[in-house]
């Protein structure tokens, strides 16, 4: 069952595509992208050690989220390695350990906001960099656009994140946003689906990095407030969310079959 890849249902206009036919074949498929996922990060390059998760919620209980395990690289991880847990932080199914700030940030941010399906954070090296200035992203190009006024800076850093009160307040500052800047520590993305999570969480290491690079050189010139509103509108939708993932998804399954197993 495993070693079967779960078609992707393709959006009509502007409705989000309707989950799979039965909660196993939803399941599967939530797990073959989230293992995806991890290696699309390993190959960008977006890990460190044991840093980095990336959650999707289980479809027959929503309280309970899948999540790669602890110390196993990102571009190792396979669909029967991912593990499942509930909002306890007890594992419930899968042989790999947790990281438990996986557990006390991704716990209490599916919990605070139930539209949230899928939750991506790592330690890359242009969002953590960008993290320690406190300060929300610009809207200096058309892919930046995609967070203008839609994403917040959680200030109050206090060491590795493993008490659910920190995740408690990482979600308060999230808000209704699709992102926070964890300021001297890195970004965190969520998403209807894991696919807009992972490509949200790509987007905004790629703004970082850009503004990051314009700064340096110059003084920036924002796109206007207007302007940035509707692009926002265009390309910062759950729906562009889902075809910013196909590349990606679509290079690892031809190039690394074996995350099926």
């Amino acid at each position: 069952m495993e070693s079967k890849i779960v078609p992707t249902i393709w959006p009509k206009g502007k409705e989000l595509p309707p989950p799979r036919e039965s909660i196993a074949e939803e399941r599967l498929y939530r797990k073959q992208r989230l293992a995806a996922a991890c290696r699309i990060f390993g190959k960008l390059g977006f890990d460190m050690g044991g840093a980095g998760h990336i959650t999707v919620r289980d479809p027959g209980d929503p309280t309970h989220f899948w999540v790669n395990p602890y110390t196993v690289p990102f571009g190792h991880i396979t669909v029967s390695s991912l593990i499942m847990v509930n909002h306890e932080g007890r594992r419930v199914e899968g042989e790999g350990q947790l990281n438990r700030a996986a557990f006390a940030i991704h716990a209490r941010l599916h919990e605070a906001r139930p539209d949230v399906l899928a939750a991506a954070h790592s330690h890359s090296i242009h969002g953590k960099t960008w993290s320690t200035l406190g300060r929300t992203l610009d809207p200096l190009t058309q892919d930046a656009c995609a967070f203008y006024q839609d994403h917040r800076v959680f200030s109050a850093f206090s060491g590795v994140v493993y008490d659910t009160d920190e995740g408690d307040r990482i979600a308060e500052a999230l808000g209704d946003g699709k992102a926070v800047i964890l300021q001297n520590h890195g970004l965190l993305t969520v998403g209807g689906s894991i696919e807009s999570a992972v490509w949200r969480y790509i987007g905004m290491e790629n703004a970082a990095q850009v503004q990051l690079a314009a700064e340096a050189v110059g003084t920036p010139i924002p796109i206007p407030h207007d302007v940035a509103i509707k692009t926002r509108g265009q390309i910062g939708s759950e729906i562009a969310g889902i075809y910013g993932f196909k590349p990606y998804w679509d290079m690892v399954i031809r190039d690394e079959p074996d995350l099926f197993d």
